[in-house]
């Protein structure tokens, strides 16, 4: 056990566990896995059961709260809380540009990460919850592609739940990623439109800002290259529930006038670096298509293949006419790894697992029909990161689990500590 200290309402101690890279050789190769437990001042700890939160991603740490932030204040009313950083994140083992040189080249590397996916996470789960629990099933609660990895918790180690919540993150069984991002683009689009409805000024601010990058292709003053389609990436916030505002207010200090003319102001440059850069989480990056496969054939860049099936998306076609430029959401693209000063090192790691045939089932369709652990999953409507009809399949074979459609929150609802209470309540029969 490492160090224990407080902040405002809650005690916090900083715990290490030493799990397998690989889980088919636990005497191979390990590697840590870090979680910090967290305890009210007012309840203490004691007896309480355990939750275990698994963080939305993939790539992710788990959030640092201060005090009882968002959701946790309602969860430390009846647990003791574990914030698990996913392997290769924060202070687990990490996988990055200045790590993974270290596996060797990007074959090397490639092999490494494939030991990255849902189905490590929670076979790490398994043992750090035998360490904590003794062997009692613990709750867990996962948020966006954390309750992708629940999904696969009660596929394949379901003894270990005395419950499970998902917050936006249900994921499809069977979808080939090509499915994913052919629900998705339209999404998007919704987003998009509703985005200019609400601040119609951002039109035109937009298309001027295409227009600049497609003449000058800047480098930002943190080294991204700022193409038109990574500027159109930007729209990756407007899932959130104040994702529009953000990038209106973005957008509002786009130029700055200068003794050589219009240039992108330094305050834009820094904002768009902040939000585009995975220098935080690039495994969010590299193994985000992965998360949907499972069927023997590669992801191949879906996102990128699936594009040109929405023409309306290519923003080169927009400025030679009089269309609207178009924002883009959740998706990774070659691209992504020459614009990105911190993935282009694993450009050609990445080519490696986008062609990857050999992955191996995440879900057990049979199993969760006979699941017995008592299931709730809030699903947000037209949620921009997950398909809301893939999630309401899954929610229906996946015996006993009970959903709470909404449209009051979008899909970072869990900042807000009502969706967990709905989803407790749910959980316990109280609603």
């Amino acid at each position: 056990m490492g160090a224990t200290y407080r902040q405002p309402g809650v005690v916090l101690t900083d715990r290490m566990f030493t799990v397998p890279l690989d889980h088919e050789r636990p005497d191979g190769e390990q590697i840590e896995v870090f979680g910090r437990e967290v305890v009210s001042t007012e309840q203490g700890g004691g007896e309480r059961p355990w939750l275990l939160y698994l963080e939305g991603g993939p790539g992710n740490a788990a959030r640092r709260f201060v005090g009882r932030e968002a959701w946790l204040g309602r969860a430390l009313k009846d647990y003791r809380v574990l914030l698990m950083d996913q392997r290769g994140t924060g202070r687990s083992t990490p996988a990055n540009r200045q790590t993974l040189p270290l596996r060797g080249g990007p074959r090397e590397q490639a092999d490494y990460l494939t030991h990255f996916r849902a189905d490590s996470i929670v076979r790490d789960a398994e043992l750090i919850r035998q360490n904590l629990t003794g062997g009692a099933p613990w709750t867990v609660l996962g948020q966006s592609f954390g309750g992708f990895c629940v999904t696969r918790y009660l596929s394949n180690a379901p003894e270990g739940l005395s419950a499970a919540l998902v917050t936006g993150g249900l994921p499809s069984l069977d979808a080939h990623a090509d499915d994913v991002y052919r629900a998705a683009y339209p999404r998007v689009e919704r987003k998009v439109a509703a985005h200019y409805a609400r601040y119609p000024q951002d039109v035109d601010r937009v298309r001027r800002v295409a227009e600049h990058l497609a003449e000058r292709r800047p480098v930002l003053n943190g080294g991204y290259r700022l193409t038109v389609e990574a500027f159109q990436s930007l729209g990756i916030v407007l899932g959130g529930g104040s994702g529009s505002h953000t990038l209106h207010y973005l957008l509002e200090n786009a130029f700055a006038r200068t003794p050589t003319g219009l240039q992108l102001s330094d305050a834009f440059q820094e904002a768009a670096q902040a939000a585009l850069s995975y220098a935080a989480h690039p495994l969010y990056a590299v193994l985000h298509e992965s998360i949907y496969a499972q069927d023997h054939r590669p992801t191949g860049w879906a996102a990128e293949r699936v594009r040109t099936e929405f023409p309306q998306f290519d923003a080169e076609r927009a400025l030679a006419g009089d269309a609207p430029v178009l924002f883009t959401g959740e998706s990774v693209h070659p691209w992504s790894f020459t614009c990105d000063p911190s993935l282009s090192p694993l450009r050609e790691t990445a080519e490696l697992l986008a062609q990857r045939t050999d992955w191996t089932p995440l879900y057990d369709a049979g199993r969760l029909a006979r699941n017995e652990v008592p299931v709730a999953a809030a699903v947000y409507h037209d949620d921009m990161y997950v398909d809301t009809a893939h999630s309401l399949r899954t929610a229906h074979a996946i015996k006993g689990l009970r959903t709470w459609v909404t449209d009051e929150f979008e899909h970072d609802g869990l900042r807000q500590g009502p969706v967990l209470d709905r989803l407790l309540a749910l959980v316990r029969g109280d609603a």
